[in-house]
């Protein structure tokens, strides 16, 4: 890898275009970055949208792009994503893969997945230019922040966060992306990445290896795609950004959770969760993603200490909330507001 230039990157900071972004960061061989609020991560959670599909169309094998269009809708920067509402009403996250800039309509694509929960495959067969979608978002959890340099690793549709980054950082700053799938046809803008990086951009089908991989100590490295990949990338770069859309499993003991305005005290198993033991006793409780992403399920904790597992509470709220359908108890018992 050649030398690496200093860089430093605003990023989840002001609302900036992709031109601005790079030219501030072309300009300055070191660009502090200001301690302010990233505007599209944590809460206030942005309002819901109604959006008009005005595009359904198939990039890569298995894999479907929408374009959702609307009126000045909220900017955003690289790594954010929309919770989409399908028309089941489950809600799944989807990254932005379009133009920040470009306040008229979001993109996402998604891979069907087989055996998956059923989001993937309503995407891709119920969903339809014409139709109206409910969004919510956009919230960013995986801001492109500062660092000399940036090495991006993506795994098939995992390329839908990383490749605004690219678009954003330009030629102008130090990258290299390693990006792999199954095959050249099953990997999203693959066509689009290559032009972009040229030589910077590794493409690999099959396993790849990660320890050939040419990793500055300096370097922001950011990975998104299957578990499996992100796994093996953790285990080699603790310090990596991740971008998760499933649960990151854990062990867990089982432990007792009080419903105090109901007068019920449940047990939850190490394999089960709050949000199963709750609906035993509840069946009406609410719930959508069962991820720890939407928020749907959170609920008001009495007493107890909370092991937060979700993406998408602040600090602030998890001070006396969680979200039950991923996040379980320190502590041997739980008093919910239930």
């Amino acid at each position: 890898m050649a030398k690496l230039r200093t860089v430093a990157v605003l990023a989840g900071a002001a609302l900036l275009t992709r031109r601005a972004l790079r030219r501030r960061i072309q300009a300055s061989p070191l660009w502090p970055m200001p301690a302010l609020e990233n505007p599209t991560s944590g809460r206030p959670r942005s309002r819901a949208l109604r959006l008009l599909v005005t595009a359904h169309e198939t990039v890569a094998e298995g894999v479907v792009q929408l374009r959702l269009e609307g009126r000045d809708l909220p900017r955003w920067e690289p790594g954010a994503h929309l919770d989409l509402v399908l028309p089941s009403g489950v809600v799944r996250q989807y990254s932005l893969c379009g133009d920040p800039a470009d306040t008229s309509a979001y993109t996402v694509a998604t891979r069907l997945v087989e055996g998956g929960r059923g989001g993937s495959r309503e995407v891709h067969e119920q969903v339809a230019e014409g139709m109206e979608l409910e969004v919510r978002g956009p919230r960013n959890r995986f801001p492109l922040v500062a660092a000399r340099s940036y090495v991006f690793i993506a795994g098939g549709i995992g390329i839908t966060p990383i490749l605004p980054m690219l678009r954003a950082l330009g030629d102008g700053v130090e990258w290299r992306l390693l990006y792999c799938g199954r095959s050249r046809e099953s990997m999203p803008f693959l066509e689009e990445v290559e032009k972009l990086g040229g030589d910077r951009v590794t493409v690999v089908t099959g396993r790849p290896d990660l320890d050939a991989l040419d990793v500055p100590g300096e370097a922001a490295v950011y990975c998104c795609g299957p578990e499996g990949l992100m796994a093996a990338v953790e285990e080699r770069y603790p310090q990596v950004h991740l971008e998760r859309f499933t649960p990151h499993a854990a062990p867990g003991a089982a432990f007792e959770v009080e419903l105090r305005r109901s007068g019920r005290t449940l047990t939850v198993g190490a394999d089960s969760t709050v949000l199963a033991a709750v609906r035993t006793e509840l069946p009406d409780t609410a719930y959508s993603c069962e991820q720890g992403f939407c928020g749907t399920c959170q609920q008001r904790v009495l007493e107890g200490e909370v092991e937060h597992r979700d993406e998408l509470l602040t600090d602030a709220e998890r001070g006396d909330s969680m979200l039950i359908c991923v996040s379980r108890a320190r502590s041997e018992r739980l008093v919910l507001d239930m």
